[in-house]
C-alpha cells in the first residue's frame, strides 16, 4: 500500500523524521504551494518567494536521492488550495490510506492534519535540541520559566564552549560585553549577493502576479534559497561578521540594516541549516582563534538558548496563547505599522528596512516597533499578526512567543519577568536614529517631546498597580513620584494627546 510522506514549507530538511522513517521504493512525498498557507496572513512577498524557490529546489533535490515527489505549484489547476485537501487528491491519485508527516510548527496546521480523514502519523520535530517532554519536565515546578537557566542545560547536553562541567571563559553569558552603539562603516561586509536562476525567476514572477497588493517589495530579491546558498550565508557570517557580531548585535545604523548580523534565521526556520551544525561551525571559529568569546557566546546562545526555549514556551502553553492579553491592550495598530507615514524616524526606519527586506534585527524588533506597540496600548494579536506577516524567517512557533511574550507582555510574564519598555533614551543610545528626527529625544514634554519619552510614563501609570511591586521596575516609580506634581500631569496629558491624534490618524 502506498503512504503519502508530507514535506511542509518550513520542514526542507534531508534529516527530517518523516523522511527518515520513510521508504523511497513506496511511498510518495507530497509537497503544495498552497493558497490557504500563503493567505492566511497576508506575508512579505519575499517570504511567498523565498518559500517556494526553496521548496521547489528541495522537491528537485529529493527527486534527484531517487524519491517519488507530487508537487503541486500554486497556479496548477488542480491545486486544491489547502495542505489537508491536497493529501486527500494525492491520496485518491495514488489509493493512499495512510499519511507519515513531521509534526507541523503551529497549532493550526497539527489540528487540520489532525482532523484529516486518512491514517496520520505525526512524527516529533527532532531538528530541535529540546523534545516537548524534556522542555516540560524542565517547566515543571517552577515559579518563572527564565531562558538562562534552559541555556545552560543546552550547553550541557550539547557540549558547546563547555570545559569539562563549566562554562568556557568562566562565565554562561557575556552579554555585559555586547551593549556597544555602532558607528557607520562604508566597507562593513553585508550578507552576501545571490543571482536569480529560472527556478527563482518563475517564482518571483508568480508571486509578483499573485500577490501585488501585499505589504513589502519584492525586488531586489535577497536571499538564498537552497542549501548550498544557506552554508555559503554561514561561511560568509562566520568568516566576515561573526567577530563584531557581539559587541555590536544591538546597535541600530540608519542605511545599514545589516551591521554584523548573520542573516540567517530564515534558512535555520525553514529547515536549510540545522541548529546544532550552525552553533559547531560558530565555536570552531572561537576555538581557531578566529572570533572571540563574547560574540560566539552570544550568537549560540541565541540558537540553543532563545530559540530551542521559546519553542518550549509555544508548545507547552497550548494553542491560545497567540491571543492572549494580560494587560488588555486594545489600540489598533497604526498605519505607520504598514508603510503610513510618521514624524518618528525610528520607526520609519524599522518599518522601510521591513518593507524593502522583510528583515529587522531582534533589537529594531523589540525596542523600536515592539517597544512603541506595547507603551501605546496596542492590541497584541494584532502586533502579533503584523510579525507574522512581515519578517521572512516568521512561524508562529517562533513568533508568538517573541511578540505576545517578550515584546508585548501580553502573555503576562511567561517568558519576561518584566516588560521590556523603555523611553527614547534607550533609542538614542544605541542608534543614530533620533539625530535626524522631527522630535527631539531630550525633551520630555511638549509639541517635539519624543513620544517613546511620553508614553514611558504614560505605560507605567496606567499599568501601576500591576507593575510597580515588581522588583525590576519599582525605582522607575520612585522616579515619577519625585517629579514636580505639574510635570507629571503634563507628561501624562501630552501623552494622551499624542494617543488621541494617532489614533485618529493623524501624521504623527
Amino acid at each position: 500500500m502506498v503512504r503519502l510522506v508530507l514535506v511542509l514549507g518550513d520542514q526542507l530538511t534531508d534529516s527530517l523524521s518523516a523522511l527518515q522513517q520513510a521508504d523511497k521504493n513506496t511511498d510518495v512525498v507530497v509537497m503544495a504551494e498552497v493558497a490557504a498557507e500563503a493567505e492566511y496572513v497576508p506575508h512579505h512577498p519575499k517570504k511567498i518567494a523565498f518559500l517556494f524557490a526553496a521548496m521547489r529546489k528541495f522537491a528537485a533535490h529529493l527527486r534527484a536521492e531517487g524519491w517519488q515527489v507530487a508537487y503541486t505549484k500554486l497556479g496548477d489547476l488542480e491545486n486544491a488550495g489547502s495542505i489537508p485537501a491536497e493529501l486527500l487528491r494525492r491520496a485518491q491519485d495514488y489509493g493512499a490510506r495512510s499519511v507519515l508527516a513531521t509534526e507541523p510548527g503551529e497549532w493550526r496546521l497539527i489540528h487540520a492534519l489532525q482532523d484529516v480523514p486518512l491514517t496520520m502519523t505525526l512524527l516529533p520535530d527532532d531538528r530541535f535540541l529540546a523534545t516537548h517532554k524534556e522542555f516540560e519536565v524542565w517547566a515543571e515546578g517552577r515559579k518563572a520559566l527564565r531562558m538562562e537557566y534552559f541555556y545552560r542545560d543546552m550547553r550541557r547536553k550539547t557540549r558547546l564552549l563547555m570545559d569539562g562541567d563549566e562554562p568556557v571563559g568562566g562565565k554562561w553569558n557575556f552579554d555585559h560585553d555586547n551593549r556597544k552603539p555602532a558607528k557607520p562603516d562604508m566597507f562593513r561586509a553585508g550578507p552576501p549577493k545571490i543571482e536569480v536562476d529560472p527556478i527563482l525567476a518563475e517564482v518571483l514572477e508568480l508571486v509578483a502576479a499573485r500577490f501585488p497588493d501585499n505589504f513589502g517589495t519584492l525586488h531586489p530579491f535577497q536571499f538564498h534559497t537552497d542549501r548550498a546558498g544557506a552554508l555559503h550565508a554561514l561561511e560568509h557570517f562566520v568568516t566576515q561578521s561573526l567577530p563584531d557580531f557581539g559587541a555590536y548585535q544591538d546597535a541600530m545604523i540608519e542605511g545599514d540594516p545589516y551591521l554584523y548580523h548573520a542573516v540567517i534565521g530564515l534558512y535555520l526556520n525553514a529547515g536549510l541549516l540545522t541548529p546544532l551544525e550552525v552553533c559547531k561551525r560558530v565555536e570552531q571559529a572561537y576555538l581557531d582563534g578566529q572570533a572571540p568569546l563574547n560574540s560566539v557566546e552570544g550568537f549560540i546562545r541565541q540558537i540553543i538558548g532563545w530559540r530551542e526555549f521559546v519553542r518550549g514556551v509555544y508548545f507547552l502553553e497550548g494553542p491560545d496563547y497567540p491571543r492572549r492579553n494580560a494587560l488588555n491592550h486594545q489600540r489598533k495598530l497604526p498605519a505607520f505599522y504598514w508603510g503610513a507615514e510618521t514624524r518618528m524616524n525610528c520607526i520609519s526606519q524599522a518599518v522601510g528596512q521591513t518593507r524593502d527586506l522583510a528583515y529587522a534585527h531582534h533589537i529594531q524588533r523589540l525596542m523600536v516597533t515592539g517597544n512603541f506597540a506595547l507603551l501605546a496600548g496596542v492590541n497584541p494579536a494584532q502586533v502579533h499578526e503584523w510579525y507574522l506577516a512581515v519578517y521572512a524567517d516568521a512561524y508562529e512557533w517562533v513568533e508568538a512567543p517573541n511578540v505576545v511574550g517578550m515584546s508585548q507582555f501580553a502573555d503576562g510574564g511567561v517568558v519576561g519577568s518584566k516588560p521590556y519598555v523603555s523611553s527614547g533614551a534607550y533609542i538614542d543610545r544605541m542608534s543614530d536614529y533620533c539625530k535626524s528626527c522631527h522630535y527631539k529625544v531630550k525633551d520630555k514634554t511638549g509639541e517635539s517631546a519624543c513620544p517613546f519619552n511620553l508614553l514611558y510614563w504614560h505605560f507605567l501609570i496606567r499599568h501601576r498597580d500591576r507593575f510597580e511591586g515588581n522588583p525590576r521596575m519599582a525605582q522607575m516609580y520612585r522616579t515619577f513620584d519625585r517629579m514636580d506634581e505639574g510635570r507629571r500631569k503634563t507628561v501624562l496629558a501630552d501623552a494622551d494627546a499624542f494617543l488621541d491624534r494617532m489614533s485618529k490618524g493623524a501624521l504623527v
